[in-house]
């Protein structure tokens, strides 16, 4: 096979994920290093990246990968984009098999999630000030906090997404997915403080998004996550404070308050229950340490 062909069946395959499958800009591009650092190694290897790979050769290049110190939660991401495009080549009728079907990564330990504590959330809403950016700061961090959004749903938000009083807010997941969920009545306030002087920052006409800059233009997923950073550092917070953090505590307060993991996977926008589960951890070693601390019979420090 020449290169123009690699080329050619790797761009259409990027065309795929992009307009069919429509994922997002950040994960194309990581799709497409994860094939390029694939293709190099091939090259290396002296052995076809597409036509005529096996499974022998990418465990061989799983195995490279691993000795390299990837780690195994990278080299499973890996795996995903190129199961994806040879099920897209095999679909097209362009390969025979799929070599990577029954390829695995190397088992990675399970990380627990880091949430921060409802007396850590308190802290950092209560962010001073009545200026412009103080009163945006606390809507999204109430938002954040009130209805366990990820990052870029915050972002992609629209002053018409806005719901009814007492109605749901509907949001765009992960694969396009919507889904409803509640807005608390701290974040309402939040949020109804911020639009009057959203209006008068949001110069720009027909500018859609409900966060701004202080130059009226929507709010880029990373300068939220700055945002984020510098109130934590402020409010004199002990670990490295990001959004995602705010969306762990939504889900652990919540679990830990209603035992209700199905209601907290539909709010979560998670598709496999699975991972909804992790906060069933937390939530058990929130309960050791109310024992351990409480209990007369306990282990103490010390003892």
């Amino acid at each position: 096979m020449s290169f123009q062909t690699e080329d050619r069946w790797l761009s259409d395959y990027l065309d795929h994920i992009r307009y069919e499958r429509r994922l997002s800009s950040r994960t194309l591009d990581a799709y497409r290093r994860d094939m390029e650092d694939y293709r190099a190694w091939c090259r290396d290897q002296g052995c076809p990246p597409w036509a005529g790979a096996d499974a022998r050769q990418l465990r061989r290049y799983v195995a490279a990968c691993h000795r390299q110190g990837l780690s195994p939660r990278s080299l499973s991401r890996r795996l995903s984009a190129l199961r994806g495009l040879f099920n897209f080549l095999l679909r097209e009728s362009r390969v025979r098999v799929n070599p990577v079907a029954k390829v695995r990564a190397p088992r990675a330990a399970r990380r627990l999630p880091v949430a921060l504590d409802v007396d850590q959330v308190g802290r950092l809403m209560d962010i001073p000030g009545d200026d412009p950016l103080a009163r945006r700061d606390r809507a999204i961090l109430e938002l954040f906090y009130s209805s366990g959004l990820r990052l870029s749903e915050l972002a992609g938000l629209n002053v018409t997404d806005l719901p009814a009083p007492d109605a749901l807010l509907r949001v765009t997941g992960k694969g396009r997915k919507d889904r409803q969920v509640p807005v608390g009545r701290h974040a309402r306030k939040a949020i109804a403080e911020w639009l009057p002087v959203r209006e008068q920052l949001a110069h720009e006409k027909g500018e859609p998004a409900l966060f701004v800059s202080r130059h009226g233009r929507r709010l880029s997923p990373r300068a939220i996550e700055q945002r984020v950073v510098l109130h934590a550092r402020r409010q004199g917070l002990p670990a490295h404070v990001h959004p995602h953090m705010l969306r762990h505590a939504f889900a652990t307060h919540l679990l830990e308050s209603s035992g209700e993991l199905r209601a907290v996977q539909e709010l979560l926008g998670h598709a496999d229950i699975a991972t909804t589960e992790i906060y069933t951890h937390l939530d058990f070693q929130h309960l050791a340490q109310v024992y351990d601390q409480a209990h007369p019979r306990a282990r103490r420090r010390g003892d």
